[in-house]
């Protein structure tokens, strides 16, 4: 067998040290631990932050007659839909009714229909003669001008209900004209399977007609209970006396948190902390984890995210899909003083497609040194924790923010024990049998809506490119 021999040149023989093996005696320049999960997190820095010594907030308002979300939810299985019965209690008529054997009745004699788009499902002026529960899809409610022109005054989407005037007004007429936009999903009750159950169920029937007989209770446009106020009288008439009545049950808000404990071996801890201090680096990247969740919180929430709290009233549809300047001009015209807009990068990319069609070029302001989008001068924040559904549709928040503007408030608490950060706290849980040493990092925080309209969502924002 032959073995060849590496032939040694000019050109390959090392004539100096390698830097491979120069590394071993040099002391290499190194960055900090990196973190690609870190995000600028806006929303928690400009909400304003209260502090909440008892680590509970209470919301005092003015008393209101409009109780509930407004909203409808169903059980979808397939292609099938109906509504829970206890959901039915968010139609007006059917607030205060707990019987939920009748409920369940109701909720049985609900149709399903599916609709194409350009339907027509109620025509302005003719009798009012069915309940509707939209599950999916959006329509427009179409109203007549002063001059005969057809005039766009809303939108309808999923969990929306209109026609309830039929539980309590056999005389009522639809006041607008509906139309479906998409493909839309409905569950309908008849006049006659009404009239049927009304006839079956005498609970149903004594509600409804105690309902219909109770005055209307004087409320303001907001629905809180009204201020008697007289103006414009002359020489000495007898003025009405009036109080402020206040929400005997004010909703509260309790300091939720995100925690970690963390571990590192006391060998890591006590050999290898030259140049970086391993544990100091362990808790940087722990706590921008804690930051990113409670961001995400904020957002998500079921109990106090703002995608949960926000009032029906306050929510509406974009028009057409992608976030339109009319559709932005509809969300900022709900509320006074709007302080900022959060949206998702994706929904800022559709937003400025959109303004570029039609030649608009909204000038960015500047925010702590940064460049922000805005429109009408309010910035447009983004926000990566907003969800994206698998439909490439997502929402647009437009906050009124602090507490002397009745606005939303971010809730902590400062002072706490073994504070690191505000309203964030790292202690020590000492070491196991195995040389673990632990800490327990944990972070405190909420938010607060303080009046309904502090907060508004656009919903059904398309950000997928429409093909032409």
């Amino acid at each position: 067998m032959t073995i060849d021999m590496p032939v040694h040149t000019e050109n390959n023989v090392r004539k100096s040290l390698s830097t491979t093996a120069a590394q071993q005696l040099a002391t290499t320049t190194k960055s900090e631990p990196q973190m690609q999960g870190i995000s600028s997190r806006w929303l928690t820095r400009m909400l304003p932050w209260t502090q909440v010594n008892g680590g509970v907030y209470r919301v005092n308002r003015r008393l209101t007659h409009t109780v509930g979300n407004g909203e409808v939810e169903f059980i979808v299985d397939g292609a099938q839909a109906r509504v829970i019965p206890l959901e039915l209690t968010e139609l007006p008529q059917l607030r205060d009714f707990d019987d939920e054997e009748a409920l369940s009745a109701l909720a049985g004699r609900f149709e399903q229909r599916d609709l194409e788009p350009g339907t027509v499902v109620a025509e302005f002026g003719n009798p009012m003669n069915q309940v509707v529960l939209v599950v999916h899809g959006k329509l427009t409610e179409i109203g007549t001008g002063e001059f005969g022109e057809h005039t766009v005054l809303g939108l309808l989407g999923g969990g929306d209900f209109y026609g309830e005037d039929t539980l309590t007004d056999p005389s009522a007429i639809w006041p607008v004209t509906v139309k479906t936009l998409t493909r839309t999903t409905m569950l309908v009750l008849g006049r006659q399977a009404l009239d049927e159950l009304l006839d079956t169920i005498p609970t149903l029937r004594e509600h409804l007609s105690r309902v219909a007989a109770a005055p209307a209770k004087p409320q303001n446009a907001k629905g809180e209970a009204d201020i008697e106020i007289a103006s414009g009288h002359a020489g000495e008439p007898l003025l009405a006396g009036t109080f402020v009545d206040y929400d005997a049950s004010p909703r509260e808000y309790e300091l939720s948190l995100a925690q970690s404990v963390l571990r590192v071996h006391s060998r890591v801890a006590d050999l290898f902390n030259d140049p970086m201090n391993q544990i100091q680096q362990q808790l940087r990247l722990t706590v921008e984890a804690l930051y990113e969740r409670r961001e995400y919180d904020l957002v998500n929430n079921p109990d106090f995210g703002l995608l949960h709290n926000c009032d029906l009233k306050q929510r509406i549809y974009t028009e057409s899909g992608p976030p339109t300047p009319d559709d932005m001009d509809e969300l900022l015209s709900m509320r006074r003083n709007t302080t900022l807009f959060i949206a998702h990068p994706k929904a800022i990319a559709a937003f400025g497609r959109e303004c570029s069609k039609r030649g608009i070029y909204p000038d960015p302001v500047e925010i702590d040194g940064h460049r922000v989008p805005a429109w009408r001068g309010i910035p447009v924040f983004p926000c990566g924790k907003i969800p994206v559904s698998g439909t490439a549709t997502t929402s647009i928040l437009a906050l009124r923010t602090g507490e002397k503007d009745q606005g939303v408030i971010g809730l902590h608490q400062t002072g706490i024990p073994d504070e690191y950060a505000p309203s964030l706290n790292v202690r020590f849980k000492g070491i196991d049998d195995q040389s673990i040493i632990s800490y327990l990092v944990s972070c405190y925080y909420s938010a607060a809506v303080l009046v309904p309209d502090a907060l508004g969502v656009l919903d059904n924002v398309l950000v997928a490119r429409q093909a032409d």
